[in-house]
């Protein structure tokens, strides 16, 4: 089975935890054996933006004290054989600059979703 995971709501339980539960399964799945990639949409396009630093969080008198360090999880997807897309559109209406983004991501544009949609037999998102 080819799965294409489609990412859109960004920072999902970061809060807690120390990475996105669906770029860890993403991977997890990968090790398993799986043939799994990530699109990264709306506001997950944020996820791949080279040099985040969200060391320092706190809530309260609550630091965080493994905070998400995204744009590394999503180097280590792409070193593990998981193609990862970006909806550049997204980039764009963000204000993000392209040279921002972490290497190895591939762009592609709202019109693009069709055809890479095609090379998938299941389609998951989150």
């Amino acid at each position: 089975m080819k799965a294409l995971q489609i990412i859109e709501s960004a920072y999902r339980c970061t809060i807690e935890e120390q990475d996105d539960p669906s770029v860890w399964i993403c991977q997890a799945m990968k090790g398993a054996g799986a043939d799994v990639d990530i699109l990264l949409r709306g506001n997950a396009v944020n996820y791949a933006v080279s040099g985040q630093d969200s060391s320092g969080l706190v809530f309260g008198d609550k630091p965080q004290t493994q905070p998400p360090q995204l744009d590394q999880d999503l180097l280590r997807a792409i070193e593990k054989g998981i193609m990862v897309y970006l909806v550049a559109d997204d980039l764009k209406s963000r204000g993000i600059p392209e040279g921002k983004m972490i290497d190895g991501v591939i762009q592609i544009t709202y019109q693009d979703l069709p055809g890479l949609f095609s090379n998938y037999e299941q389609i998951w998102h989150w």
